[in-house]
């Protein structure tokens, strides 16, 4: 069932092959320094995913402050949960030039900006600027390096290592729900955005931690991002020989100057040496920003693109159903629990509580069962699926808090999946172009997430049940899972159909 590069025919010219042994470029590789990426990414998933798991009770301030309709309100907190996974293709543009590092520290302090000017806010439509777009996007901007990461620095424990980070969102969802509420207590809702925010410079400092794996000096680096950047553009055809012939001559010709003066600087005047150092810097950024923009728009555009793939291509129309799934019974369990006079149980121990609870362990027990060597990542992710749509769909036929209860911690559990994703996205693409993959996946979730939950409200007033919104999420969900079935299938069978052709020829 599962379905490699090599099964569905699909190469981005990586000399990875399935079957053979990986070759570790680092001794960090799956241990050392990697357990500091997965502490790193630990971190961002509980100061980013968590405080948007928190943001009911901001929400709440935010309505008495306000005065406005719940509908208008409501969408500061799906702009920021939206923005920051919608904006992944263009963050894996700033990760391909800037790399992961930079990316994160640029984003951590980004979305603290976007936290203190919201403390400022004098109307719900500031807040769509400053929290929903400002904040949203810096937490972009740390949340796919922080995946990407922990993918570069483990091959054998991918999956563990992917579901001990995620395990980020379940604890921050407590830690930040009670963080906050005790600040908008006991300082005001103003003043725990403004704290919070000072808290969010801790993004840059995870950001520091996601050092690259290969640590050179300046000149080293440079030579590297001479010698890649020609056969990039080249592969994506956007400039001719000519052009690349004569822009690595440039480009050669100034680094041997400047090494030149560099040895010889007794001789020379230091103001030479100083404008032909900034020569040589300008002359890096530039190689860095095009090969890093090449090999973005090849990812997407050129003849590589990731949209050929169809399996992957299949992997995005899942993920545009697949998120809402999980997020509506976040959303609309409350009010179910009302309807069914299930108050009091459900103020002991929240329904809600119950899937974010299981879904921590959800995620760590996933990775390890993914990581065994007789268990395929993809088998595991499909039957996780199958369970968390069953779910879905059987979730309206309960009306007892014991039902609702073992029907959310099996959706806790099974949505633990999320921690397979990037897994499975690299298994498809290659570890070249996770970033980029995989931030066309989660701006798929983020599609997902933005209009699910209001597609649900609608039915509701429609139909005056959540029953509907249940039903038509979960066969949506089906429709994306069938995709993933049957393309891997149509993808191996057409080479196999055209050689019989060629050998009948």
């Amino acid at each position: 069932m599962y379905a490699s590069r090599e099964d569905i025919g699909y190469d981005f010219g990586d000399d990875s092959k399935v079957g053979s042994k990986p070759i570790k470029p680092n001794p960090n590789i799956d241990g050392g320094w990697a357990w500091m990426i997965v502490l790193s990414s630990f971190l961002v998933h509980i100061l980013i995913m968590g405080s948007q798991m928190a943001l009911g009770i901001l929400n709440i301030e935010w309505l008495e402050e306000f005065n406005q309709s719940r509908g208008l309100t409501a969408w500061v907190s799906s702009l920021s949960m939206g923005i920051t996974l919608i904006v992944g293709p263009f963050i894996g543009l700033f990760i391909s030039m800037c790399g992961c590092r930079r990316t994160a520290i640029i984003g951590g302090i980004l979305n603290a900006l976007g936290w203190i000017l919201s403390a400022y806010a004098s109307n719900v439509h500031y807040l769509f600027l400053t929290f929903g777009v400002t904040a949203g996007i810096g937490s972009g901007m740390v949340y796919l390096p922080a995946v990407v990461m922990v993918g570069q620095y483990f091959q054998k424990r991918r999956a563990l290592a992917q579901g001990l980070s995620t395990t980020g969102t379940g604890f921050g969802a407590f830690l930040m729900t009670a963080l906050l509420k005790y600040l908008c207590t006991e300082f005001g809702w103003r003043n725990a955005m403004f704290i919070q925010g000072a808290i969010s410079l801790n993004l840059c400092v995870c950001g520091a931690l996601m050092r690259p794996l290969s640590l050179k000096d300046v000149s080293e680096k440079y030579a590297k991002a001479l010698s890649r950047s020609t056969e990039t553009i080249k592969s994506n055809g956007v400039l001719s020989e000519e052009l690349e012939k004569k822009d690595k001559a440039t480009n050669e010709e100034v680094l041997d100057r400047v090494q030149h003066m560099e040895t010889g600087g007794k001789s020379r005047s230091g103001r030479n040496m100083h404008g032909l150092r900034i020569l040589k810097t300008v002359s890096q950024l530039t190689v860095t920003v095009r090969k890093g923009f090449a090999m973005w728009y090849s990812s997407y555009f050129g003849a590589a693109s990731l949209f050929t793939n169809r399996v992957f291509v299949a992997f995005i129309i899942w993920a545009l159903f697949a998120y809402s799934s999980f997020v509506i019974p976040f959303i609309h369990l409350p009010e179910i629990v009302k309807q069914y006079n299930l108050s009091r149980q459900n103020n002991i121990f929240p329904l809600t509580s119950i899937i974010a609870i299981v879904h921590i362990f959800g995620k760590v027990i996933l990775g390890i069962i993914s990581d065994l060597p007789c268990i395929s990542t993809w088998n595991v992710f499909l039957m996780a699926n199958f369970t968390l749509v069953t779910c879905i769909l059987t979730l309206p036929l309960l009306q007892t808090y014991v039902g609702l209860a073992v029907i959310c911690a099996l959706i806790g559990f099974s949505s633990g999946y999320f921690s397979l994703m990037p897994v499975v996205t690299e298994d498809l693409v290659g570890i070249k172009h996770l970033a980029n993959a995989y931030g066309i996946i989660i701006c798929a979730n983020g599609i997902s997430a933005l209009f699910g939950p209001p597609f649900a409200g609608w039915i509701y007033d429609i139909t005056q049940k959540y029953d509907f919104s249940f039903y038509i999420s979960g066969l949506l969900y089906m429709v994306g899972i069938i995709f993933l079935l049957i393309q891997p299938c149509i993808q191996k069978k057409q080479p196999r159909e055209k050689s019989t052709e060629e050998a009948q020829v």
